[in-house]
């Protein structure tokens, strides 16, 4: 997740967007900021990406062998996905862990807005499906649009408030709520790719950590964590990127590759 401010990303100079992901963050903290624990491997789809072995971003299992998360989690090498995850500081004995042998970006991604803020991960192998790890479920074309107050669940290790580097130790989830006018709140930064959800008073968000994470709104997979204002600020919802936009890239990436 990244925020706005007027500093200069160290990754692309004269940028006024900082980043909020986590490459190297130390753990420790409550939740996922307004939200709880989950039920261990409750969120069967739930991925966490790894460089150097440390989480750094969430993704969301679509097909057996391939992981959808933000464009802007990108790395050039040494990622690895980790499955049936539940605490990130511990080995459970249930992880499945995977290398990675393709990263696809969106070819309009474009970092200074993050409009198609998408990337497909292609794991070494196929993931085994079973009762902890089990992908998420797309949207079609025939699926209703997302009403506001749609109600929604987002899900990660993120850190529990603004400016901190310490993430959950175990998998928090948080019920947020579709805003319809987005682009009012975000002074027309909000494009026909992105969908806002939050609470209008704030308390309720994803923040660092989650970035890349699953928005699931009525059993389906809407939108991937993506940037925001601060974390969890009352009128300042989360953006999503909306991932019924790219049904049809997804699908070509992943036949075709």
């Amino acid at each position: 997740l990244f925020f706005l401010s007027f500093l200069e990303d160290e990754d692309e100079p004269g940028s006024v967007l900082s980043p909020l992901t986590a490459p190297a963050a130390c753990v420790y903290g409550n939740r996922i900021i307004g939200g709880e624990e989950v039920q261990p491997y409750s969120i069967k789809y739930q991925a966490s990406l790894r460089f150097m072995e440390y989480h750094f971003c969430g993704g969301t299992l679509i097909h057996p062998q391939w992981v959808v998360s933000a464009a802007h989690c990108w790395r050039p090498h040494m990622i690895q996905v980790v499955l049936s995850e539940h605490s990130i500081l511990k080995v459970e004995g249930f992880e499945q862990t995977f290398n990675v042998s393709l990263i696809v970006r969106h070819y309009q991604y474009q970092y200074w807005t993050f409009d198609n803020d998408i990337m497909l991960l292609k794991l070494d192998r196929p993931a085994v499906i079973n009762s902890m790890v089990e992908p998420a479920t797309l949207p079609n074309l025939n699926s209703p649009p997302l009403a506001g107050l749609t109600r929604c669940t987002v899900s990660g290790w993120g850190v529990t408030w603004l400016n901190s580097y310490s993430l959950s130790p175990v998998l928090r989830s948080v019920d947020v709520d579709i805003f319809s006018n987005c682009w009012y709140y975000y002074y027309f930064r909000i494009t026909e790719n992105m969908v806002c959800a939050g609470s209008l008073f704030g308390g309720k968000d994803s923040c660092q950590g989650d970035s890349g994470g699953p928005l699931i709104c009525n059993g389906k997979f809407e939108g991937i964590v993506s940037w925001g204002i601060g974390c969890a600020y009352a009128y300042y919802p989360g953006v999503y990127t909306k991932v019924r936009n790219y049904l049809g890239w997804i699908n070509w990436v992943t036949q075709n590759s």
